[in-house]
């Protein structure tokens, strides 16, 4: 994996267009022949079905090894959570099955694995994301191809294609559903049809079962608040484990003649256009890597007071801290987390972090909550709204500090946005170096031979891969 950036200047925008659709039209009343007809030859169903996955680009297998080190990087840097133990011990208990879980001991069935995978990598918030989805689609896309016994046999190009291919689905399945619905849901209402897809893909479906899977996914898809869980940051998390779960078992439940309704976020008139680019807009390239293992939206807050923190002369000389951002950061509020889903939630935490330990990393959002110089620095954090920064959003996320020293001396940042977006991505170096400083405390060495099969994967077997999953 060489130290430059992946993706061409052709497959990535400069910025992120936000889609603009009309709220969903309930379909009228039509007999159930006719509705599943016409939804089985929607134009999406047949993009995806038809969807060509031996036209993968170099360029988009290398961004796939990408978002796969990354993951696999976050999920062993998450055992070191609480919720890890929790996740494995309840599948196995459960969803009893002979599929080996994600670094984890025991086995699950299909659904309990792709249960546990999703949790564990959404149990540490650094995976990938895209910002127009407001979420994440790689949680739950990996574990959703690790359930299933179909992927042992597998080459690994084949493998990679699975995944990129998912990440196209789920990511506009994501932008129709907030596009059309006015709650904001967590990630695994819609990532959910990106691992149905997958699985339909993977065992063969014909199209009217591919129908029917991505209608069950939809319908069953958790519909979760997502701010309930901002505004009070507990295990629940971004619903991603639900998803994962929720994608297995409608392509399952639709492979055994179980019907589902039509999946409006793929046929919906309002959302055509959405679809009709599948294969020449890649969504895989508009993903974002997160720096830091906390949520997105305190990390524009982070880089603000990080372009600071050389002329701070000692924490203790900081009086206040002012973070000027959007009001979904000022609503990460908890000031002196209690858990570790709290440090991540918390944008005073965060900013803590990146002055009173020069980095935001897993032990400052796992082990380090006691720490008295962390706590009275996010103390000082004060958070205040900006119109400009709130009409950016959700395609922009923005933020600038003001650090007043006691002396009165005042500092005051640029304008900081996040850094891994896809207009300033992170280097291959810079994803190398996240994904060892996760995986080598837990994994040992390892780590350094799963990333060495990841980065050449397109050239094995994904049974390579597999076998270097197991329990740390």
């Amino acid at each position: 994996m060489s130290a430059s950036n992946c993706s061409p200047d052709d497959t990535k925008p400069s910025r992120i267009t936000t889609p603009s659709y009309a709220p969903f039209n309930e379909p009228s009343a039509t007999s159930s022949d006719t509705a599943v007809a016409a939804s089985r030859d929607s134009s999406a169903l047949v993009f995806i079905h038809e969807y060509d996955l031996a036209s993968l680009s170099g360029s988009q297998l290398h961004q796939a090894k990408r978002c796969l080190l990354d993951l696999l990087g976050v999920a062993a840097g998450a055992t070191r959570t609480p919720l890890a133990a929790k996740a494995a011990r309840y599948v196995t208990r459960q969803h009893g099955g002979d599929l080996p879980l994600l670094f984890a001991h025991g086995s699950a069935s299909s659904s309990g694995v792709a249960l546990q995978g999703g949790w564990l990598i959404d149990a540490l918030d650094a995976h990938d994301g895209q910002v127009l989805t407001k979420g994440h689609a790689g949680v739950a896309l990996l574990p959703g191809l690790l359930a299933l016994p179909e992927t042992r046999e597998l080459a690994g190009r084949d493998f990679l294609a699975l995944l990129a291919y998912g990440y196209e689905i789920a990511t506009r399945a994501g932008i129709a559903l907030h596009a059309q619905s006015p709650d904001y849901h967590t990630s695994g209402a819609w990532n959910a049809l990106g691992v149905a897809a997958v699985t339909a893909r993977l065992r063969g479906f014909d199209r009217e079962t591919l129908h029917h899977a991505l209608g069950i996914a939809e319908f069953y898809g958790p519909r979760s608040q997502m701010m309930r869980c901002i505004d009070h940051p507990t295990m629940l998390k971004d619903g991603s484990g639900w998803g994962a779960m929720t994608g297995i078992s409608a392509a399952l439940l639709a492979e055994d003649g179980f019907t589902g309704a039509p999946a409006l976020t793929l046929t919906a008139p309002a959302v055509a256009e959405l679809w009709k680019d599948l294969g020449q807009r890649h969504y895989l390239f508009e993903q974002y890597f997160k720096a830091y293992p906390v949520c997105r939206w305190a990390q524009p807050a982070v880089e603000a007071v990080l372009s600071l923190a050389d002329a701070v002369p000692e924490p203790e000389h900081i009086a206040r801290i002012e973070i000027i951002t959007f009001h979904q950061g000022k609503r990460l509020h908890v000031i002196h987390p209690q858990t570790t889903e709290q440090a991540q939630y918390s944008l005073p935490w965060s900013v803590a972090c990146a002055l009173g330990r020069g980095v935001v990393d897993v032990e400052g959002v796992c082990e380090a909550l006691g720490d008295p110089l962390l706590k009275a620095l996010a103390s000082k954090v004060v958070i205040e709204e900006d119109d400009v920064f709130n009409a950016r959003f959700p395609a922009e996320r923005w933020a600038r500090a003001r650090i007043v020293l006691v002396n009165d001396d005042v500092l005051e940042s640029e304008d900081h946005e996040a850094l891994g977006n896809p207009d300033k991505p992170l280097s291959d170096a810079q994803v190398l170096a996240k994904y060892q400083a996760l995986a080598e405390p837990v994994l040992g060495a390892r780590a350094t031979q799963l990333r060495d099969v990841v980065m050449s994967l397109e050239s094995r077997p994904v049974s390579e891969l597999l076998v270097l999953l197991g329990a740390p």
